[in-house]
């Protein structure tokens, strides 16, 4: 019954609830000006990267997911402690971390062949990803053995949806994200897109010409799949993501739960600091919305 949950830093937890609850986060690093090569979370804080980002909005930092060793080093410390582990990573469409995982779990298997290493993929990312996380210690301190909590957890993740939008298309453009033109006018427009995330890909989901506009239609769009796949919000997990702005946050906080209530569903939902993993692509103003179908914890 001894299995150690693992996530790699997109699960944008902080790490005073992942010694709470029991889980290992192993960090993205960041790249400024192309020379600094830093740990999120240890070597420098997400408050302290958005304000570098709002600082110097000419320049694009980039991350790194984390290495094989760092990984290796996760699982050890679990393995010596004869825990079996269950690994959770970024969805593979945004990044390699899966494969190195991976790496990491044959290194691992090779010292200590009795080990179980289960790495999945999210297929989700950043606070919706955190989800994940937390539904797995839910089923863990539930009493579910391994294989159970990896086929429990396993059958939610299509289930999983993040509807955000971001503050300009200056990142999404600089990463590649949308076509060169596209970004050129959308920029000259004032355009904030509406993106959907889902079984790990993302997906346009409409356009606003103002920031308040926007995270209205994000609750729009969240309300709508709400009523669609869920009955009653005891069926689901929900978060809220922002970036530098905690206190506009707070505001897209309320205008998700506002559409909720509109359809029957009171709900008092988290706030999560968005990542560097993802705010790279999006710039230091992304919003939000992920949801989850919870776990069954019924035996």
């Amino acid at each position: 019954m001894s299995y150690r949950i693992i996530s790699d830093g997109s699960c944008d937890l902080p790490e005073e609830m992942a010694k709470e609850l029991g889980f290992h986060i192993v960090p993205f690093y960041v790249t400024m000006d192309d020379k600094t090569y830093i740990k999120e979370n240890v070597d420098i804080s997400k408050s302290d990267f958005y304000q570098w980002m709002v600082d110097h909005p000419d320049r694009f930092p980039k991350s790194s997911m984390p290495p094989t060793s760092d990984f290796l080093e996760a699982f050890q410390e679990a393995a010596k402690a004869g825990e079996d582990i269950i690994c959770i990573t970024i969805t593979r469409k945004f990044s390699s971390c899966y494969d190195v995982a991976m790496a990491a779990r044959e290194l691992l298997l090779d010292e200590y062949p009795e080990r179980k290493v289960e790495v999945i993929d999210s297929t989700v990312d950043t606070v919706l990803q955190g989800l994940v996380v937390l539904e797995l210690c839910k089923l863990r301190d539930a009493g579910f053995d391994f294989d159970e909590t990896v086929r429990r957890i396993r059958e939610v993740l299509p289930t999983g949806r993040i509807f955000f939008t971001v503050g300009n298309l200056d990142y999404l453009r600089a990463g590649g994200r949308i076509g060169k033109l596209a970004g050129v006018a959308g920029a000259l427009l004032g355009i904030r897109p509406l993106i959907t995330l889902k079984e790990g890909e993302i997906f346009p989901s409409g356009i606003t010409r103002s920031r308040k506009k926007s995270m209205d239609m994000v609750g729009k769009l969240a309300a709508n799949y709400v009523k669609e796949c869920f009955s009653s919000p005891d069926e689901y997990a929900a978060t809220i993501g922002y970036g530098y702005d905690y206190a506009e946050g707070e505001v897209f906080r309320d205008k998700i739960q506002e559409h909720l209530a509109g359809i029957g569903h009171k709900v008092d939902l988290p706030i999560h600091h968005i990542g560097a993993a993802i705010s790279v692509h999006t710039g230091p103003y992304p919003l939000g919305f992920g949801i989850l179908k919870k776990a069954s914890l019924t035996k």
